[in-house]
């Protein structure tokens, strides 16, 4: 049984490139249009694994293009290589109901 994605979070990993920003803003906007439902996940992995997640409208990406670095920030994350940490992780998606994932970064 195939199952919709409606719900998606947004992350950014690794170190701060030019053009995240626009990345995180094009993915927002572009779920919101298509009728999903957007939450950025703070600090990369261990935002997920800290449940430091938002919910994101169009109004949260404004005037970000010309921001250097990532409007959600981003971090190492030890605690994401052992499996309960990745459970975790798992466990806060779900508890959002978040069913799918666009990662920003290395």
């Amino acid at each position: 049984m195939k199952k919709n994605v409606t719900k998606i979070g947004v992350l950014s990993s690794g170190g701060d490139s030019p053009g995240m920003n626009a990345c995180i803003r094009a993915v927002v906007r572009t779920a919101i249009y298509n009728g999903l439902e957007v939450y950025g996940i703070m600090r990369g992995y261990s935002g997920m694994v800290e449940d430091d997640i938002i919910r994101m409208e169009s109004r949260s990406v404004a005037n970000i293009i010309q921001r250097g670095g990532t409007i959600l920030k981003t971090s190492r994350c030890k605690e994401f290589y052992e499996k309960e940490g990745r459970q975790k992780a798992y466990d806060n998606l779900k508890k959002h109901g978040i069913d799918g994932l666009v990662i920003i970064g290395g």
